[in-house]
C-alpha cells in the first residue's frame, strides 16, 4: 500500500471515528438503514410469491407435446401477498425516513463538532501561526471542507453501507434461487467496482485543487474588500478584477473536469445495469422453459435489479463524495493537528500577582531558527515602574512586549512575574493580569460600550465611563446620537485612527491590570490629544508596571527606565537625563528626531496651564 493510500485510509478512518463519538445516533441510523434494506429486499420476494402462489401459474406439456400455461391460483393468497407488499412499502417508508433523518443529524453533528474544534484550536494557536495564516483558506476549511466531511458521513458512510447491504443480500437470494442466473448477474459487479475505483483516483487530486482554489479565491475577495480604499486611491480595480478572474477561471476549469468524469460515469453505470437486466431476462426465460425457474422468481430477479439500479447508479455520486472527503478531511485535520509553540504545562497554576515585578533573565528569541530577533535580553522592571522601549524599526521592541503575555515563547532564558515563571501559569490568568494597547487597533462590529468592556464583560456602565474618561474619549462619545451605544463599523471604520486608539486604551484600562503594555499607543493621535492622554495615563500608571513603546519624547522622558534597543539588543539603559549625558546612541536619536518634539510638548504644556 502506497503512502498516499495509507494517508487516505487514515483520514477516512479518523472521520468514521468522529462519527463513533456519537454511538447512539450512529447505531440508530444503522438499525434504521438495516430495516429499510431488508424491507426493500422483501418486496420483490413477495411479488414473486404472489405470482407463483397467488396466481398459480403452471406450465406443462399436453398430450401432443405442446407447452401450455394455466392459472390455478388462490385469490385469497394473492390478496394476502398484496397486503403484505403494502405493509412492507409503508414500513420501508418509515425506516427510510428515520434513516435519512438520523444520518443527516449525525452528519450535522459531526460538522458542528469539527467547526467548534477548529475554532477552539485557532484560538489556542500562537501568534506564529496567525502571522502566516491566510484568512480565506481558514474560512474555506471551516465551511466548504467541513461540509465535504459532513456529506461523507451522511452519504459516503451511511448510504454506502445501505448499498452494500442491499446488493449483498439481493445477490445472495438470487444465487440461492438460481445459481446460474445469479452468477451471471454478479459478473457486472466487479466491472462497476473497477470503474468506481478509477473515477475515485482521478477525482481525489482534482477535488483537493478545487478546495485550495476556493480558499485562494476567498483570500483575494477578503483582501480586496478590506483594501478598497487603497484600490480606489491607486485606480487598481482592473488589476484586482484580473486577479479574481484568474482564480475563478482555474476553479471553473477544475470543476469542469469533475463534471466530465461524472458525466461519463453516470451513463456507464446505467448502461451496465440495463445490460445486466437484459441478460438476466434472457437467461431467465431459458431457465423457465427448462423448468429450473418460475415466472415469479424471474419477476423477483428483475425487481431486485430494478431496486438496485438507484443505489448502484448512486455509486458515482458516492465516489465523488469519497474523493472530496479525503481532500477536505486532510485540510481540516491539518488545522486540528497543528501543534502550538505556546502551550500550558499540565499542572499550570493561576498567576498570583500582587506587586507586578517583571524580569527577563537572559532571554533570546527568534521567529525562525536562522533569524534571531532578541539576543540575551535582561530586564528588571520593578513594581510600579514605567519601562520605555526606544529604538529603530525592527530593533525588537514589540517582540519584547509580545513575550510577556506569551504571544510567543522565548527560545532561551526565563521571564518571571513576581518570581513566577510565566510558562508555569495558566494563559488565561496571565493575560487577564495584563492590559494591552496595540499599535494596530482592532475593534469589533459592536457598540462602543461593548468594545470597551470586551475584556471585562461584567463591568458596570459607570466603570466603562470611568475608563473612557481616563482615555479621553468620553466627550467624543457623548457627542454621538446613541452615546455609548453607538455602533462602530467593521474594524472600527466609522471612527478616526485617534478615536479607535483611545477606545482601545479604555478597553485596556477597564481590566485594572497590574501590568500595562502600550505599544506605540499614541502614534495615531495628534500632539494635543497625546498630551491629554498622557496626562490621564500618568495617573492610571501609578502602581502599575508599565511597558511603553513610543516614538515621542514625553513618554520617554518620564520613564523610570529607558531601554535603547538596536539589532535585538539593549545597547543603553537608564533615565532620560542619564542617557543624554552618556552621549551615546540615545543622544543621537534625541538630536535627530526628538528635540523638536520636546520643544513642542513643553510649549503645549505651558499653553494648556495658562489656559
Amino acid at each position: 500500500m502506497s503512502s498516499f493510500q495509507k494517508l487516505e485510509k487514515r483520514i477516512l478512518i479518523r472521520i468514521v471515528l468522529r462519527a463513533l463519538r456519537h454511538p447512539q445516533l450512529f447505531t440508530y441510523s444503522l438499525l434504521s438503514l438495516l430495516g429499510a434494506g431488508l424491507l426493500t429486499i422483501a418486496a420483490p420476494w413477495l411479488a414473486g410469491y404472489a405470482i407463483d402462489s397467488g396466481l398459480g401459474i403452471v406450465t406443462s406439456n399436453n398430450l401432443s407435446g405442446e407447452e401450455t400455461t394455466t392459472i390455478d391460483g388462490n385469490l385469497s393468497t394473492l390478496l394476502i401477498a398484496l397486503s403484505l407488499i403494502a405493509v412492507v412499502a409503508i414500513s420501508r417508508g418509515a425506516f427510510v425516513y428515520a434513516q435519512t433523518y438520523l444520518a443527516e443529524r449525525l452528519g450535522q453533528t459531526i460538522a458542528y463538532d469539527l467547526r467548534n474544534d477548529m475554532y477552539e484550536r485557532l484560538q489556542r494557536l500562537s501568534y506564529a501561526y496567525h502571522d502566516k495564516a491566510e484568512i480565506g483558506q481558514i474560512m474555506s476549511r471551516a465551511t466548504q471542507d467541513v461540509e465535504g466531511v459532513r456529506m461523507f458521513v451522511n452519504v459516503g458512510v451511511i448510504r454506502l453501507i445501505f448499498v452494500i447491504v442491499l446488493v449483498s443480500v439481493a445477490y445472495s437470494l438470487m444465487i440461492a434461487t438460481n445459481m446460474r442466473v445469479g452468477l451471471v448477474a454478479l459478473i457486472f459487479v466487479p466491472v462497476v467496482g473497477i470503474q468506481a475505483g478509477f473515477v475515485s483516483l482521478k477525482l481525489r487530486p482534482i477535488w483537493l485543487r478545487i478546495q485550495e482554489l476556493q480558499g485562494e479565491m476567498a483570500n483575494v475577495l477578503q483582501e480586496n474588500l478590506s483594501g478598497q480604499r487603497v484600490v480606489k486611491a491607486f485606480s487598481r480595480a482592473q488589476f484586482e478584477q484580473q486577479k479574481f478572474d484568474e482564480k475563478i477561471e482555474q476553479l471553473f476549469y477544475q470543476s469542469y473536469r469533475t463534471a466530465k468524469f461524472q458525466a461519463f460515469n453516470e451513463p456507464f453505470l446505467q448502461g451496465m445495469w440495463l445490460m445486466s437486466l437484459a441478460v438476466v431476462f434472457w437467461l431467465g426465460v431459458i431457465e423457465i422453459r427448462a423448468g429450473n425457474m418460475t415466472v415469479g422468481e424471474l419477476t423477483a430477479f428483475q425487481l431486485y435489479l430494478t431496486l438496485m439500479q438507484v443505489p448502484v447508479r448512486s455509486l458515482g455520486f458516492i465516489i465523488n463524495i469519497y474523493a472530496r472527503a479525503h481532500s477536505a478531511g486532510t485540510r481540516v485535520f491539518a488545522i486540528l493537528d497543528l501543534p502550538s509553540p505556546v502551550e500550558e504545562v499540565p499542572d499550570a497554576k493561576d498567576l498570583e500577582i500582587s506587586r507586578g515585578n517583571v524580569r527577563f533573565n537572559d532571554v533570546s528569541f527568534a521567529y525562525n531558527v536562522d533569524q534571531g530577533v532578541l539576543k540575551r535580553i535582561t530586564i528588571d522592571a520593578k513594581p510600579g515602574q514605567t519601562i520605555a522601549l526606544l529604538g529603530p524599526t525592527g530593533s525588537g521592541k514589540t517582540s519584547i512586549v509580545n513575550l510577556i503575555p506569551r504571544f510567543y515563547d522565548p527560545n532561551n532564558g526565563q521571564i518571571t512575574i513576581d518570581d513566577q515563571d510565566i510558562r508555569d501559569v495558566t494563559l488565561d490568568s496571565l493575560r487577564k493580569s495584563i492590559g494591552i494597547v496595540q499599535q494596530d487597533v482592532f475593534l469589533f462590529i459592536a457598540s462602543i460600550k461593548d468594545n470597551i468592556r470586551y475584556g471585562s464583560p461584567d463591568a458596570t456602565d459607570d466603570e466603562v465611563v470611568a475608563a473612557a474618561k481616563a482615555a479621553c474619549i468620553h466627550d467624543f462619545i457623548m457627542t454621538q446620537p446613541d452615546g455609548y451605544d453607538t455602533w462602530v463599523g467593521e474594524r472600527g471604520s466609522t471612527l478616526s485612527g485617534g478615536q479607535r486608539q483611545r477606545v482601545a486604551i479604555a478597553r485596556a484600562l477597564l481590566l485594572d491590570p497590574k501590568i500595562l503594555i502600550l505599544d506605540d499607543s499614541t502614534a495615531a493621535v495628534d500632539m494635543q490629544t497625546e498630551f491629554h492622554i498622557q496626562e490621564a495615563l500618568h495617573t492610571v500608571m501609578q502602581g502599575r508596571t508599565t511597558f511603553v513603546i513610543a516614538q515621542r519624547l514625553r513618554t520617554v522622558m518620564e520613564a523610570d527606565q529607558i531601554l535603547v534597543m538596536r539589532d535585538g539588543q539593549i545597547v543603553e539603559h537608564g533615565t532620560h537625563q542619564t542617557l543624554l549625558d552618556n552621549m551615546g546612541f540615545y543622544r543621537q536619536i534625541y538630536d535627530l528626531e526628538l528635540r523638536d518634539q520636546e520643544e513642542s510638548s513643553t510649549t503645549l504644556k505651558n499653553e494648556t496651564r495658562i489656559n
